[in-house]
């Protein structure tokens, strides 16, 4: 039997890989489609497993410091029907098809806030869901934009912009009304960035210099 506990040579990974075989597209659907696609372990075992092939997302993380010196969050309010709730989340949304990450984010930003004009920092991409989802989730920081329009929603979007605190979530996140997951994502990158610049999370006295 294996012991976790005790020290074994890494083996690698390459046995762990499964084989692509033949894959079809079972539903087709406006938000994403349903493949299925069979594939083959290293030791000979295969099956059909469901692969849900689904446009990459974008999530931006505003962050700007208010007149007090604190560390703000500018977030979204909005109904989401898969919970049939109400969440607090950064701006988010679809990477259109042959888009770039980045411009997406700030397209998406601007339209939900109307914020621009701010700097921008890569925090990072991942898979949010490698069980059976293909796509890629970014996350980037934009510092200080300005708000130079009005909203520029969707259809059937209807959401409230509002500032919060960054400790009020870094408290809070995973609870209540900060419940989507892929915000923990995103506050988990912001955090990792604030390890190399402790600022981003620090209270900051009118005049004082960082």
């Amino acid at each position: 039997m294996f012991n976790p506990f005790s020290s074994h040579k890494d083996k690698g990974t390459v046995h762990l890989v499964w084989k692509s075989g033949e894959r079809k597209r079972v539903f087709k659907g406006p938000i994403f489609d349903i493949c299925s696609v069979e594939r083959t372990s290293s030791d000979g075992r295969c099956s059909s497993f469901i692969e849900v092939d689904a446009p990459n997302w974008v999530t931006v993380v505003p962050w700007f410091r208010n007149e007090d010196g604190v560390p703000m969050f500018v977030m979204v309010e909005q109904f989401r029907h898969g919970s049939n709730a109400v969440t607090r989340e950064f701006p988010a949304g679809v990477v259109e098809e042959g888009e770039d990450p980045m411009d997406a984010g700030l397209r998406e930003l601007k339209e939900e806030t109307g914020l621009s004009d701010g700097s921008i920092t890569f925090l990072g991409d991942v898979s949010p869901n490698p069980a059976f989802m293909n796509n890629r989730t970014y996350f980037y920081l934009v510092e200080q934009a300005q708000l130079t329009s009005d909203q520029a929603l969707d259809p059937n979007e209807q959401l409230d912009v509002l500032a919060v605190p960054v400790q009020t979530v870094v408290a809070n996140m995973g609870t209540g009304i900060y419940d989507n997951g892929i915000m923990m994502i995103a506050l988990g990158f912001f955090l990792r960035e604030a390890q190399r610049r402790p600022e981003l999370i620090t209270f900051q006295e009118q005049g004082e210099k960082l």
